[in-house]
């Protein structure tokens, strides 16, 4: 392999790399590669790759080099199963089973499409799919530790095809029994993409295909809290904690093709005009499935049980779009704006009525619409970021959506953030219908009003102390909500939330604090939605390197609370959250504190961490949701390891 690279660059005329920014301009970078001299008097050369020949990027946006460096963020990324800071969450007991949400936020991967809530943590939008940029093959993994038997495994690899083409396979595989009966998590993701730059830069493509799969058992949480909560000896092994569900599981497929590409027909420096088409095909299917009648669902079968009614359910949607799109590029100032054509269709498998009524099948339309990015950079001091979509459909109504971000730098490394944000969306499409064989859980939401968000907030940044002060308000309207016993409702008047908070890092030599701190009210329609008034996270360690340098070494303490709330419960027949019943109750109010040692050695990074570790000595009273307690001590370990041949 090492004597076909050197070939490989021999046969190519080796130039200073060319990196698109943000305004689409490509621009000359520094040499990114070290020239040996191989000492003898021939004209042979051996280049070295570098860090900086390594490189990823979204669709059509600025190219980042790979992130080797070992900081302190990196340890709430890499000790959690799906690779995201998950502050403002809470876990139950096995990875791979979602998080009960703790803060208010949109997730436009449910806008027009199938998504139920809980299986949303690990999907992957278009914009989310990275696409690389590597001199020599390169391979990466990253392994995390299970909940009992099993363990998590994401690995990529990619290469470039001389200088203009790249391709990536990139596989995860998740499977957990987790702590409790019933609980499995078997999960698993696969992704091909490919760039492509022509030669003289007038043309670029996108594409990848993307299907990812979300399963689990679901256990209906745990039937004795009271025992759990008195730490009963008889509970010490969580399998012998009974459970509400005996045969019931859900799975979730989210399954994209997508291409984009663009073409610049004249002189980019003359005439900077290019046209771009995106197409692209999302299907999504959600599935829950049933050995038998779960008692824990009725209490009458002859009244509140449909005879004959298939056990397993399915739900689907699918989103055909294309579109195409006029590209302004320049170095201050990038506009783009096209027009979409879409067709939706959600329904599901098995129909069924109510009170004599028969529910609609399938729902579906063709629509109309229009995309909008503008991008404005200023002195190297003010960068403003919009984007609009906007289309119309006579079943699910008019869609509009517009984000615009204002980054203000007056003074080196102090930055000012603002955010205008606005949407107006027919519900998700898991609220609009459903069928069962328990006829209390079959509706078809007929009629429903557009729920519109907006959001208005921004962020402080100070050198001190590496600080982040921010505050957002969000008023929703027509807010759509699953009330206490899974029925979808709408609320009449609007749901007002704010939030405050901060980040701040304290350091003296190689002791370091970093704090986070979440202030949050629901101020009108509390009930409606329940949210602790207050999450807090705290991360004091050490980091220093060892070893003469060749390791870095980090060694400290996370502790992460939020205060009590009744907080809403978890229903696992459409994997959302319902509104707490009578047998609900508070949860939170309970601190979770991870004691951890992190090492860097080269490119392989290693986390292992001790979690929970108060429930060494007392016994655990932690919930993520009613009857779904927070898992137990346990060693996680998280591995990273880049390799660039």
């Amino acid at each position: 392999m090492r004597y076909f690279i050197i070939i490989l660059f021999i046969c190519f005329n080796v130039k200073a790399q060319t990196v698109k920014t943000d305004s689409g301009k490509i621009v000359k970078k520094a040499e990114d590669t070290l020239v040996i001299d191989s000492g003898k008097k021939d004209s042979l050369k051996i280049f070295k790759p570098t860090i900086n020949d390594y490189l990823y990027q979204n669709q059509f946006s600025e190219k980042k080099v790979f992130d080797t460096v070992m900081t302190f963020g990196k340890t709430h990324i890499f000790s959690q199963y799906n690779n995201r800071d998950n502050f403002g969450r809470v876990q139950p007991a096995n990875i791979g089973a979602g998080f009960n949400p703790l803060i208010y936020e949109v997730n436009a991967e449910q806008n027009l499409s199938l998504l139920p809530s809980n299986k949303a943590y690990m999907i992957l939008g278009a914009n989310d799919i990275k696409y690389y940029d590597v001199k020599t093959p390169t391979a990466s993994f990253i392994y995390h530790t299970a909940m009992k038997n099993g363990a998590a495994l994401n690995s990529t690899y990619t290469q470039n095809i001389g200088k203009r083409f790249n391709f990536a396979i990139e596989y995860m595989g998740l499977r957990s029994q987790g702590f409790y009966r019933n609980s499995l998590a078997a999960n698993n993701n696969t992704i091909f993409s490919g760039h492509y730059v022509s030669k003289s830069g007038n043309y670029e493509l996108f594409a990848h295909y993307l299907h990812q799969n979300v399963n689990n058992q679901e256990s209906g949480g745990i039937v004795d809290d009271a025992r759990f909560q008195s730490g009963d000896s008889n509970y010490k092994n969580r399998q012998n904690a009974q459970v509400n569900l005996a045969s019931s599981s859900s799975q979730f497929s989210y399954r994209r093709y997508y291409l984009s590409h663009q073409f610049t027909p004249f002189n980019a420096e003359k005439f900077p005009f290019s046209i771009r088409h995106t197409v692209f095909h999302q299907g999504n299917k959600y599935y829950y499935n049933q050995g038998q009648l779960e008692p824990y669902w009725y209490t009458d079968a002859a009244t509140q049980v449909t005879s004959g009614f298939p056990l397993t359910t399915k739900k689907y949607s699918d989103n055909f779009s294309n579109t195409v799109s006029l590209v302004f590029n320049n170095e201050k100032f990038k506009l783009d704006g096209g027009v979409r054509y879409q067709m939706l269709k959600f329904g599901v498998r098995d129909l069924a009525t109510i009170n004599g009524t028969a529910l609609p099948g399938e729902l579906k339309e063709n629509r109309i619409g229009a995309v909008g990015n503008l991008q404005v950079k200023l002195w190297d001091k003010i960068q403003l970021k919009s984007f609009l979509e906007f289309s119309n459909g006579s079943q699910f109504g008019s869609y509009l959506k517009t984000i615009n971000n204002l980054k203000f730098e007056p003074i080196k490394d102090y930055f000012v953030n603002a955010k205008v944000n606005f949407q107006s969306a027919y519900p998700s499409f898991n609220y609009l219908l459903n069928t069962s064989v328990y006829n209390g859980f079959n509706y078809y939401l007929e009629n429903a009003k557009n729920q519109s968000v907006t959001e208005i907030g921004g962020s402080v940044n100070l050198k001190w102390f590496k600080t982040e002060l921010f505050a957002n308000y969000f008023r929703i309207e027509n807010y759509t909500y699953f009330d206490s016993n899974a029925n979808p409702k709408q609320s009449e008047s609007s749901l007002n939330i704010s939030q405050i908070g901060g980040d701040a890092t304290f350091s003296f030599g190689k002791f370091h604090l970093n704090t986070r701190l979440h202030f949050q009210n629901t101020l009108t329609n509390k009930e409606l939605l329940p949210l602790p008034s207050f999450i807090g996270r705290a991360n004091f360690f050490y980091q220093t390197h060892a070893f003469k340098k060749a390791a870095e070494i980090q060694a400290g303490l996370k502790v992460y609370y939020f205060s009590k709330f009744a907080s809403r419960d978890y229903f696992p027949i459409l994997n959302e959250y319902i509104l707490p019943n009578a047998n609900a109750f508070s949860i939170g109010g309970q601190p979770i504190a991870d004691l951890y040692i992190n090492m860097k050695v080269k490119k392989m990074f290693f986390y292992v961490e001790g979690q929970q570790i108060g429930t060494v000595i007392s016994s655990n009273k932690a919930y993520a949701f009613p009857h779904y307690p927070v898992y137990d001590f346990r060693l996680n370990i998280g591995i990273v390891w880049y390799l660039f041949n």
